[in-house]
Order: structure tokens, then sequence, then C-alpha cells
């Protein structure tokens, strides 16, 4: 059995895993990769492998740097099944069709305004593309051993993080591999913990906090103190979300604050589609979760869904105290760059991260102090306040890696860390032979691992 790893090794974004055996040929996770112009050019290149050539695509979860590319596989020649869990699949059901309609609409926005490179400014895949992709789902049960390829075993086992995430254990017969993908936390305030992993052979693991300790003060009080301090100057609350995950837990916590009394009585927006999708889906997948149904209900209550563009218009027309969750989570697409644009130099307001900015990114530079950032081809001058909410991450960190992969029940052969920057990978490669005795190894892009 070989592992190729062509995403996701030396950075955090775009999981794409080859697996091939004697009688099959899979990839784990088709992702977009994000951040940094150098790693984002990866979308454009050629894929590395034929993908007619696959058997199957087995996915850990939704999020789109693990399934953003499954449009561009189909329409470049796959045709195998995806296989998935079920809510997986309900949130791919949501999230490619929008992320095609993003890019179509930033290619339309590109040629428009002149402001871009190049002539015309063309998608990376259309929503036909997308369409495509998502009559291959093929959603199984967690806990099922299901057959992805000839002579390939695969069973999904549940992680937290979002609804449906998984790890997944191949199994040729001869060897097992278990793919991490992206592992929750033990008490997330939404998700349920991350069942133990199941013992395999070998190991490819996340390590996106890899160097890193969450900070273990209640999410909640910190959201309160800065909504507090910046509806009370007039201004608005930002609050850039993932579309799946993240804005449930922020809706979540502004319906605990709201109950308690320690939300001022201002407007909330929730401004993405597919968050307001993703939301309604919690009542549908009640054993990915903790929320009950009234949790669930009181989620949506006093928030309004702010479906078209027009709608996403006027909001941006108006003014503060107010509170507006919009996607991307890292700024780097959607109609939170409207917001931004008006409210970056607006300095009542306040821009809030609630999660992991990638290297590149808008949010990672907003973070870091910039005076300025680059919106729709022209610079923006930034003088709101900037900051960010660790304890919102729904990545397990370091040693919560550590002690969830300490609970497999037996030692791999060997372990592959990947899905982390340089940095956080090569400190879980450490902690993890030191604490656990693991042999490990960071891979590079395009390294193979023969088991």
């Amino acid at each position: 059995m070989r592992i190729t790893f062509w995403g996701a090794a030396g950075t955090v974004t775009g999981s794409r895993f080859l697996v091939e055996t004697s009688t099959a040929r899979v990839l784990v996770d088709c992702g977009l990769f994000q951040g940094v112009k150098s790693v984002r050019s990866r979308n454009w290149d050629p894929f590395p492998i034929d993908p007619a050539s696959l058997d199957a695509v087995v996915l850990t979860h939704a999020h789109v740097d693990h399934s953003g590319f499954l449009p561009g596989l189909v329409r470049d020649g796959f045709t195998g099944r995806i296989w998935c869990t079920s809510g997986t699949a309900a949130l791919c059901r949501i999230l490619l069709p929008d992320a095609a309609h993003l890019q179509e609409e930033d290619a339309e926005r590109a040629n428009r305004r002149h402001s871009s490179r190049h002539t015309p400014a063309l998608p990376l895949y259309t929503q036909a593309d997308a369409g495509s992709a998502l009559r291959l789902l093929h959603p199984v049960a967690f806990g099922d051993d299901v057959a992805p390829a000839p002579g390939l075993t695969a069973r999904f086992s549940p992680v937290g993080h979002i609804l449906g995430a998984s790890c997944v254990r191949l199994d040729d017969g001869a060897t097992t591999i278990l793919f991490t993908g992206d592992v929750g936390r033990a008490h997330d305030p939404v998700m349920r913990p991350p069942a133990p992993p199941l013992p395999a052979d070998h190991v490819v693991t996340e390590s996106t906090y890899g160097n890193r300790r969450h900070d273990t003060i209640d999410p909640a009080d910190q959201l309160a103190e800065v909504a507090a301090r910046t509806l009370g100057r007039g201004g608005t609350l930002l609050v850039p979300v993932f579309a799946v995950g993240r804005a449930q837990v922020v809706l979540h916590l502004l319906a605990r604050l709201r109950a308690e009394g320690r939300l001022p009585d201002v407007p909330v927006y929730l401004n993405s589609p597919m968050a307001v999708n993703a939301t309604e889906l919690f009542v549908a997948h009640p054993e990915d979760h903790r929320l009950t149904p009234a949790e669930c209900r009181a989620m949506c209550a006093g928030v309004e869904f702010v479906r078209t563009a027009e709608e996403s218009i006027a909001l941006n027309d108006r003014s503060g105290p107010m509170i507006v969750l919009a996607a991307s989570g890292m700024a780097t697409g959607g109609r939170v760059l409207h917001h931004l644009e008006r409210l970056a130099p607006d300095r009542r307001s306040t821009i809030l991260f609630t999660g992991y900015q990638a290297a590149g990114t808008r949010g990672e530079a907003l973070l870091a102090g910039v005076d300025r950032i680059k919106l729709y081809g022209e610079y923006v001058p930034v003088r709101a306040e900037v900051l960010g909410i660790d304890t919102l991450s729904a990545h397990a960190d370091g040693p919560e890696l550590i002690r969830w992969l300490g609970g497999m029940g037996g030692r791999p052969r060997s372990a592959s860390i990947v899905h982390g920057e340089p940095a956080a990978a090569d400190a879980l490669r450490r902690d993890l032979r030191d604490t656990l005795g693991w042999d490990t190894s960071v891979p590079a892009h395009g390294d193979s691992v023969e088991l």
C-alpha cells in the first residue's frame, strides 16, 4: 500500500491523499488550496493524477479545503462514487453549489471591474460541475464496513468538528491506514466529542494547532465583552464565519447571551445563504451535536437570515449598532468582503475572527495588524478594532490531539503529520515521538510513503 500526499503537506489546506494498492486507487479528500498565492495557484494546476483512473473518493468531511475540488475532479473525468457520511453528503449539497456560485460570481466581477490579469477571467469550476459531483455522493453510516474499491474496505468514525466529520480507516487485508481528517474537541460547545480513534498500522493526522494550546476562557464571556464594547460605541460587530460549523457555534453563544440578558438588544444578521442552510441541518442531524431541539430553535430566534443578493446589499447600507455574521471565515471571499469594504475604515466597529487563519489570507493579515487590505483590486484602510477568539476553534490543539491519538489502543508502525503549517506539523511530530513513542514524519507535497 502506498500513500502520496498531493495536498495538505506543508500547508493547512488542500487535503488530497492518493492511496494505491495492488487492486485499487482511491483519493482521500479532494480539497481546495487556500492562503498564499503560491499555494492557491495549485488549484489551477493540472490534477497530478488522471481523475478517470480513480476507483473512488473517500471524504472525511465537507469543509471546502477537504471537498471543494470535487467539481473539478468530476469535470476532468472522475466517474466513481464519492463515499462519505450522511452528514457530509448533506453539507456538500449546500457547500459545493455555493462554492461554484462564488467562483462564477468572482469571475464575473473581475471581468466587469477589469481587476484580473486574465482576459476573460474564468471560474475554477461551474455550478453545473458541482451538480455533476453531487450525483456521485454515496452516503454511509458511521461504523459500517464498506468497500469503496476492489480489495479495500473503509470504516468511518465520528470526530466532532462539524456535522458528519469522520476519521476513516482503510484496510486492504494486510495493512490499515487511519486518516484523522480534522479532529474536533472534547468540550466543544456544540459538537459531540470525537470517538476514540480506530487502531491502525499507519496514521495520517492533521496538525492545524499542533504547536498551540487553546485558551480555557469561556468564549461566551469573550464574545459578550467584545459585543458590549463595540455596540456601546455605536459600531457594528462583524464576525467572519465559516458557514459550516463556526456560524452555528457563534449563533448558539449569542442565543445563550441573549437568554442570560448579557447581549444588548440589537439586530443580528446571518448573511450567508450557505450558513443559513447549514444551520437548518442541525435539526436533521441530532446525532452529531449536543444541542437540544429547543436550543436549535433558540439559535435561530431573533436572527435575520439574509438570503438574496439584494438583501445583502441593503444590509451593507445599514449602520450599527448591530451584529453581522458573514462568510467566509478567513475573509478570502464571499459576502464578508462587502462588509469589510465598508466597516474596516470605521473606528467604531470591530472585526472578530473566530477560527484558524491560514497563512496568506486576509484574516491572517488583519490579525497581524495591517493598516490596509486589498478588496476588489483596491486598498481599503483598516481603522476598525480587529480581534480573534481562539477558544472557538473546532480543531483540537496539540495536547488534545496527543490525548486523542493516545487512546488508539495500540501503537501504529508509523505516522505522517499533515494539514498544518510547517512549525505546527513539526511540533506535533516531536510531541508524538516524545510522548507516545511514535515513528513520525512530515511529508512534503508530492511525497510518497510505502507501507
